[in-house]
């Protein structure tokens, strides 16, 4: 516990015209933050209804399975809601049964639009314990979601112990819309909760955690209304999965920037004697590594465009919209409304003019004096570790199916489970073939003839285009089917103009589309790190030492990630987008705490010490904020996971673990081991690198001077 501070001297008289124009500054900054919230807080309660969700936002732009959904949606009816009624009663079903079952069809049929215009006929299984009846509902019967609700509601009445599940791509994409739809408002309540205890806990205080938290819900509204305004003048893609990642980057990455600002602030306000001069100084300070920080992960984020997939090039600028927003805030609102406030609001901890922290020994100063003397044994066991670690990416399961993609069982994912029992021999869900109107025997031929298929039928047909349903003979996402939707690309590319999509080949695509884009985008993202990096420390040799760090932290990360997905989480395999998500944030977010490092590093050069001795005090220094900062961010990114998404619940594990092994691992023991081996080396080909006159030479690494033992 701090020791409480002595009172400061009285203030010796400014100027009245520059402490007026200051206050003037101030307030008036204040005000246009109000007026910016005014404005912008109305657009963003709009983002939600520009969100999509539909199969081509998550899906490549050229892919086969992205023309089928497009050229689908323009048909008579546009995009169908496909839909799969089953009824199964364990005992076989009753005459009872089959007659509910006969009369529900047609009034379904009915009521919402079947392409046809009839009841399809039901699929019974062969030990009569199950049917079947598969719809395609036309689009103008209402979004899938309101359809899909309301067809349960119609088929919830039936009789005793006959079980009905509704299930079918159009039933998964509605469970997944409502899953999308309680995304927002769960993840900010739980997102604010967390961050709220963790600053009370960090300040001590009744009041100080109450500004930040404010600045950053400024920063998330402000966000959230710049990004609407973005989507309606450029088309952007955002889903539910980006906006729910914006939520949480905003408040992690602000409450980071707010933590190291005020942290630095209290420092100055001891050494300053007005609460305005302070903050400049402060500003003046971290204001560098802050931009820095900000720039590498709106850098990472940016280079998110060059992907193919919709929902990750849509990413790209909204999470760097979420980042120039926090910072903007942090360094504009958050510092005004502190200095308006005064050393009060630290109260009762209150940095009083003229004094200094109670002398102690803080565990960051202990930790640098044992790095300093074994370094080399310390950093060459901390790649070990963590390269041990990474070796768990081996160990990765395989590829998740869209029915795994739950956390919990929805009624879609139950009745999927049903029929794949009831009709091993035979898929439940449609391929979705299109080909050129003149074409479409030619293809409808070559599909029936393909390997693996059970039968292949003409559908709709308009603006030259005809609709082809294929259902393979083995049950969906399996790796049969998956075969299957590959011969019939094969057989099919003898037909000009011919596509193949369907639930399975949409995966199919994904799964390609995510390693050609981890091919472009990880190397752009170090390329654009290591450039910021460079400008920022004007040195090689450290960007490389951080960069190559961060690197291996994600490895490790993923690695054991891989290790705990089946066995302890129960999932069933990993996302395809899992890698790259996690390579982009972690590397973007990562590197930030070694910025914040070697940026002290050198202010402790250019105050006058050699670099080998500048790494202690700075380490020293740094550690307490830091470390208080990475375990807001790693806390603030595990709130996803208790949403319900296999996907988000992965990014968050990964993303979590990684920034608390890159705060307690990477930049605590094995960036400060490598600066201490390399000495000014660090810094080449800077002029830091070279030796300055008239500084002394440094001592042994494990001197025990003041200034290294804290």
């Amino acid at each position: 516990m701090e020791a409480r501070e002595r009172p400061a001297p009285p203030p010796s008289a400014a100027p009245p015209s520059r402490t007026a124009a200051q206050r003037k500054w101030l307030w008036g900054t204040l005000a246009v933050w109000v007026l910016l919230v005014v404005a912008l807080g109305p657009l963003a309660g709009k983002l939600n209804g520009e969100q999509k969700n539909d199969a081509v936002s998550y899906l490549p732009a050229g892919a086969q399975s992205t023309k089928v959904a497009d050229v689908l949606a323009d048909l008579p009816g546009g995009s169908t809601t496909d839909i799969a009624v089953v009824y199964h009663r364990d005992g076989g079903l009753t005459p009872a049964d089959r007659d509910a079952a006969d009369a529900q069809a047609r009034q379904i049929a009915a009521e919402f639009q079947a392409v046809g215009g009839q009841a399809p006929p039901p699929a019974t299984a062969h030990d009569g314990r199950t049917a079947v009846y598969s719809f395609q509902l036309a689009e103008s019967a209402g979004l899938r979601a309101d359809v899909v609700d309301d067809v349960r509601a119609l088929t919830d009445h039936h009789p005793a112990g006959l079980d009905v599940l509704v299930g079918g791509p159009g039933a998964t994409g509605a469970d997944m819309d409502e899953v999308f739809g309680s995304l927002d408002g769960t993840l900010m309540l739980v997102t604010v909760l967390v961050v709220t205890v963790l600053l009370i806990a960090t300040y001590r205080s009744p009041f100080l955690w109450l500004v930040p938290l404010l600045c950053v819900g400024v920063a998330a509204a402000a966000s959230r209304g710049l990004t609407y305004l973005l989507v309606k003048a450029t088309g952007l893609t955002v889903t539910g999965q980006s906006g729910g990642i914006m939520t949480v980057l905003v408040f992690g990455a602000g409450t980071d920037y707010a933590l190291l600002l005020i942290a630095r602030y209290r420092d100055e306000l001891r050494r300053t004697e007005r609460p305005y001069d302070a903050m400049r100084i402060a500003l003046r300070g971290c204001g560098p590594a802050l931009l820095a920080s900000a720039g590498t992960v709106v850098a990472g984020l940016t280079c998110l465009l060059a992907a193919d997939m919709n929902n990750m090039r849509g990413l790209g600028p909204v999470g760097a919209v979420g980042v120039v927003s926090a910072l903007v805030v942090m360094t504009t609102l958050l510092p005004a409304a502190l200095v308006l406030l005064g050393r009060r609001v630290f109260w009762p901890l209150i940095p009083a003019y003229g004094t200094q922290d109670k002398p102690r020994r803080s565990a960051y100063a202990r930790i640098g004096v044992f790095v300093a003397r074994r370094p080399a044994g310390i950093l060459v066991g901390g790649g070990i570790l963590l390269g041990a670690l990474a070796f768990g990416t081996l160990a990765m399961p395989g590829n998740l199916n869209l029915a795994d993609g739950f956390t919990k069982t929805p009624e879609s994912v139950s009745a999927a489970k049903v029929m794949a029992q009831a009709f091993p021999e035979r898929g439940s869900q449609p391929i979705d073939v299109i080909a050129p109107a003149g074409r479409a025997a030619d293809a409808v031929a070559r599909a029936a003839a393909t390997e693996g298929v059970a039968d292949a039928r003409l559908g709709r047909s308009a603006d030259g285009w005809t609709e082809i349903t294929v259902h393979a003979k083995d049950r969906p996402e399996s790796a049969g089917e998956r075969a299957t939707v590959e011969r019939l690309r094969d057989r099919l590319d003898a037909v000009p103009g011919a596509a193949v999509g369907g639930q399975t080949a949409q995966r199919i695509d994904q799964e390609h589309a995510n390693a050609r884009d981890r091919m472009v985008v990880v190397p752009l993202v170090l390329a654009a790190v290591l450039l910021i990096l460079v400008a920022l420390l004007r040195s090689l040799v450290a960007p490389l030492i951080l960069v190559s760090a961060v690197a291996l932290v994600w490895g490790a990360a993923l690695g054991l990630g891989a290790l705990v997905f089946e066995p302890v989480f129960g999932f069933a395999g990993v996302d395809p987008a899992l890698p790259l998500l996690t390579f982009v944030f972690l590397v973007a977010l990562g590197v930030d705490y070694g910025i914040f490092l070697m940026h002290r590093m050198r202010e402790e050069v250019h105050a006058g010490l050699p670099a080998e001795r500048a790494v202690l005090p700075a380490l020293t220094s740094t550690g307490g904020v830091i470390a208080s900062a990475g375990f807001v961010l790693a806390a603030t990114f595990s709130v996803l996971t208790v949403l319900p998404l296999v996907l988000l619940v992965e990014v968050g594990f990964v993303i979590a673990v990684g920034v608390l092994l890159d705060t307690f691992v990477v930049r605590t023991f094995l960036v400060t081991a490598a600066s201490l081996l390399l000495g000014r080396r660090v810094w080449w080909p800077g002029p830091l690198a070279k030796p300055r006159p008239g500084v002394p030479a440094a001592t042994r690494p494990d001197d025990r001077s003041p200034m290294m033992a804290g």
